[in-house]
């Protein structure tokens, strides 16, 4: 992986817990959909974060999730608030888009692993992807959204794409479904066996649900998450 310094372009809060990172490369930068950078600490520490930006982009997206003072990601967080440049090594990952399919896609994410499947979804807009592509987020809570209306402009934008938002515990407010990531899939869809499937969110969930999609008929050859390489 190459070593980038970046000028830190904006940083801002998504929700009370998520944090928005734009940095600027001092370089052009070659990655493909679906990959991951190091953040650099320091020599020794160097942490790992999707890409959520496309890349046509000409900036670098991170969404970092930090919960807790001095948390593993807070630190990151604090580093780049006191640094105006800031060092990432890219990129790595083998879970990118496969561009040589032309199957149906699935894209599913808990938590911030969004990054990874909106610099997926980004760049199937940029191509004209004809095939049908659905898209689950999986969410704590309404409060924990963000970005739902530029996503679903992303949707909008395919010849055949689908949307669909997922909060465990909902309020009064919400009008979308409610439940674990993966149940309006296995609702939706009757069998997984034709589709491309890229996840990404906790490792535990990731291996959980590898095996359920198993079940419901996706083939393993065909399912794509950078987690399968540690679980």
């Amino acid at each position: 992986m190459k070593a980038i310094s970046c000028k830190v372009h904006t940083i801002k809060p998504l929700t009370e817990y998520v944090y928005q990172v734009l940095l600027t490369p001092a370089q052009a930068v070659n990655f493909e959909a679906g990959q991951y950078l190091n953040f650099v600490m320091s020599d020794d520490d160097k942490r790992p974060f999707s890409i959520a930006s496309a890349p046509k982009d000409e900036l670098i997206e991170l969404q970092i999730g930090a919960f807790g003072a001095d948390s593993w990601a807070m630190q990151v967080i604090d580093h780049i608030k006191a640094n105006e440049t800031v060092t990432i090594e890219m990129a790595g990952g083998a879970a990118q888009l496969k561009t040589d399919s032309n199957r149906p896609i699935v894209l599913l994410a808990g938590g911030t692993g969004f990054s990874y499947i909106k610099s997926i979804l980004a760049d199937l807009v940029e191509r004209k992807f004809e095939q049908q592509v659905l898209v689950y987020w999986g969410l704590r809570e309404p409060s924990a959204c963000y970005q739902l209306a530029e996503t679903q402009a992303l949707v909008d934008s395919l010849a055949n794409g689908q949307f669909t938002p997922i909060v465990e515990t909902a309020d009064e407010d919400w009008q979308g479904r409610v439940g674990k990531v993966h149940q309006p899939l296995l609702q939706d869809v009757t069998s997984l066996e034709n589709y491309d499937i890229y996840m990404a969110g906790r490792f535990d969930m990731v291996g959980f649900l590898r095996t359920e999609f198993i079940a419901q008929g996706a083939l393993k050859d065909h399912m794509y998450a950078d987690a399968f390489a540690f679980i």
